[in-house]
């Protein structure tokens, strides 16, 4: 059996025994006060949402709701949610992108309904209970399976940005050391960097066996010292935009993110 609603109105009538203790003479005009006053309530939360409020927030998040089964990786959801930020960060170096990760048709499929934007997708893993939109995107070319351990089929500069999500989190840095600057290199304005909160130590049993080991979350202090070591730049210019524009559209990531500049 399906539960009812609550009535709005009795959160009035924590006090005193409630609004339902007394008889029915005398609980109608407070009855009727109170749904008055919590009618004038999502009156003005509608009215502030319209005018800009909280509504920027609201779009962020229900960006990855429009997207129903949209995968089981936390920072793959988190570049959905995080397009309208890296739009503004970004501008013009997001129109050609690729990104590289576990569910990536997710993330790929977002990004060609953007206007003016071009991507494309490398899932690192084999996709064997891929979708028909999945599907679709592995036969026409714009999603590809390949082993990022190893140099990607891609020219240099080939993408104006490089957006990466989840999939450093499985590589050791026996990997990641050949393996970001080949990310940078065919990137022409920079790379992204999406990955997990080191409190974050969520390995699946399935995971594991498709991915060949347990995600390994690293603190920021980490990757800060592990990118220097292979002369990885930070893009200041972009950080500090994509910090703007998060503050502004209230945005809170459940990932870190590191902004990289390319090879030259």
């Amino acid at each position: 059996m399906s539960r009812r609603p609550a009535n709005p109105s009795r959160r009035f009538g924590d006090s005193g025994g409630g609004l339902f203790s007394s008889s029915k003479s005398k609980a109608s005009p407070v009855l009727s006060v109170g749904l008055i006053i919590v009618g004038c309530l999502f009156l003005i939360a509608y009215v502030y949402k319209g005018s800009g409020g909280f509504g920027s927030h609201l779009e962020s998040v229900s960006r990855v709701e429009e997207l129903p089964n949209a995968g089981d990786y936390l920072c793959a959801r988190e570049v959905l949610r995080a397009i309208p930020v890296l739009q503004k960060a970004y501008g013009d170096s997001l129109h050609k992108v690729l990104h590289v990760g576990p569910d990536t048709c997710y993330v790929v499929s977002k990004f060609l309904k953007e206007e003016e934007t071009e991507a494309w997708g490398i899932e690192p893993y084999d996709v064997e209970d891929a979708d028909g939109n999945c599907k679709a995107l592995i036969l026409k070319g714009i999603v590809r399976m390949a082993d990022i351990k190893f140099p990607l089929p891609y020219r240099p500069k080939s993408f104006s940005l490089v957006i990466v999500s989840d999939a450093l989190d499985f590589l050791s840095p026996r990997y990641l050391n050949k393996t970001l600057p080949d990310l940078a290199r065919v990137s022409a304005d920079g790379i992204v960097i999406f990955t997990g909160f080191p409190d974050n130590q969520k390995a699946k049993v399935a995971d594991v066996s498709k991915m060949g080991r347990a995600a390994k979350m690293r603190s920021s202090s980490w990757w800060v010292r592990f990118f220097l070591s292979i002369n990885l730049e930070e893009n200041e210019t972009a950080s500090k935009k994509f910090a703007q524009a998060s503050t502004k559209s209230s945005y809170i990531s459940n990932c870190q993110i590191f902004h990289l500049k390319s090879l030259h």
